[in-house]
């Protein structure tokens, strides 16, 4: 089974952070890819810059390998899959994230309910 983490579930794993229940933890745990996508990286970017969290986004790119975890780029191919979908949700991030889990495919593990409205491939932890 293939993962992709959103960008709460990924810093939480990075964390060690116990907002991770442990179905979850033995979900990343039991798959056979985890991804992190470079669109997770950049948000944490920008909401770093504007203070909205405390994070070093180089240490978090930094850590996704060390982490057993694997990149996933952001491709053309994700970036034309948004338009597809319809506006359940505003956040831009969140829409990539669900195009790049349609269109590689893998399960979304997130936190956040609203994209459980996209698809089958949302896991909710």
């Amino acid at each position: 089974m293939r993962l992709l983490l959103d960008t709460h579930v990924f810093l939480w794993v990075v964390a060690g952070s116990r907002s991770l229940k442990v179905a979850a933890r033995r979900t990343i745990e039991s798959a056979d890819e985890v991804l992190v996508s470079a669109a997770s990286i950049w948000e944490i970017a920008i909401k770093a810059r504007l203070g909205k969290i405390d994070v070093d986004p180089d240490l978090l790119a930094a850590a996704i390998a060390p982490s057993g975890l694997r990149e996933l780029p952001v491709r053309a191919v994700h970036a034309a899959a948004v338009a597809k979908l319809p506006m359940h949700h505003a956040d831009p991030f969140d829409r990539l994230l669900v195009a790049q889990a349609m269109s590689e495919p893998a399960r979304l593990l997130t936190a956040d309910a609203m994209l459980g409205q996209y698809t089958e491939l949302v896991e909710l932890v």
